[in-house]
């Protein structure tokens, strides 16, 4: 799960890496938005610059509530969801659970908040590996940086400890924001990009600014209350053998207001082979990506190259040139 901030910079004394020596370089955005400067580390090349459409996609929208104990309108709902992932890679879900409601959602964009007015010191204490902050991605790239601040932790679904996520923020910000970990937590903007994973489901805040590439423009997904925009990854994508699309999105920068939203990204166990079901493979069609694991491709993003929108053929690419073949 991963909290996403849109703020603004100068730069603080960068901690030592694990050699000793100064490298890496924070952002302080909220100097950095006093300022009203967006420094050369940030700016995008244009070829992923390509200005918006202006124009909005009303993506399926499935009622969950009401679909609910209907078996006719949940089979209908699930034609609807096929077409969406097929088109688009994407769709909207509303009333998605009892208990998940506006005033709740609302609850939990606040309590993010307050995470992101840490101080800067504050932040950069609660870096660490695979969780904590991550500052514009300051410790793994140095160019082209995403206009962001993102505060992830790992859920584990089938871990026992109800209070996982409370022990979560206990140990990176203290026991001051345990009721942060008693609700939930969020995401913001980036460049051009497919995410890596099977799912995300995302929910905004009243900014927007989320966008989806789709009949070969930008168009943008207007934030609706309580309704959940779910994503389908390049993982979903080579499960299905390419039939559902993976969901090319950016995320647009205000000049003037910041932008915060709930982010779940799901992914299977790192050790659990992706390979796509016999079933869509019985007309004789061809494979057209060779089974991997979880693990291998989410190493890939973290050490080899960063997520854009092709990062699934390029990660195949790299397999291939690796290790013998398994299609």
């Amino acid at each position: 799960m991963e909290s996403i901030n849109t703020p603004s910079l100068p730069f603080c004394p960068p901690p030592k890496d694990q050699q000793g020596e100064d490298k890496i370089q924070y952002i302080d955005f909220t100097s950095l938005q006093k300022e009203g400067k967006v420094p050369k580390e940030f700016i995008w090349p244009s070829d992923q610059w390509v200005k918006s459409s202006g124009e909005n996609i009303e993506l399926p929208l499935i009622d969950i509530r009401a679909i609910k104990n209907d078996e006719v309108a949940m089979v209908n709902a699930a034609e609807i969801v096929k077409k969406a992932c097929i088109k688009y890679g994407a769709f909207e879900v509303t009333n998605i659970a009892e208990g998940v409601d506006l005033d709740f959602s609302n609850v939990v964009l606040q309590e993010t908040s307050n995470i992101f007015k840490l101080p800067l010191s504050k932040k950069i204490s609660a870096i660490k590996k695979d969780c904590g902050f991550s500052i514009a991605h300051a410790e793994r790239y140095t160019t082209v940086l995403p206009w962001k601040e993102t505060f992830t932790f790992m859920y584990k679904h089938n871990n026992k400890n109800e209070t996982q996520v409370v022990d979560v923020l206990n140990y990176l910000l203290g026991q001051e924001f345990q009721q942060v970990g008693a609700n939930l937590n969020g995401a913001l903007g980036n460049g051009p990009h497919c995410d890596p994973i099977s799912l995300t489901i995302l929910l905004q805040d009243q900014v927007g600014g989320l966008e989806i590439f789709a009949d070969n423009k930008w168009l943008a997904i207007p934030p609706k209350p309580n309704t959940f925009v779910i994503n389908i990854g390049d993982t979903f994508m080579a499960l299905t053998n390419g039939l559902y699309k993976s969901c090319l999105h950016r995320v647009l920068v205000s000049n003037e207001l910041e932008r915060k939203s709930l982010t779940f990204f799901l992914n299977p166990r790192g050790d659990k082979t992706v390979s796509p079901p016999k079933e869509l493979l019985e007309k004789e069609e061809s494979r057209k990506y060779p089974d991997y694991k979880w693990n291998d491709l989410y190493k890939f993003t973290q050490k080899t190259r960063r997520v854009d929108a092709n990062t699934l053929d390029s990660f195949v690419a790299w397999q291939q040139s690796s290790k013998p073949s398994n299609f």
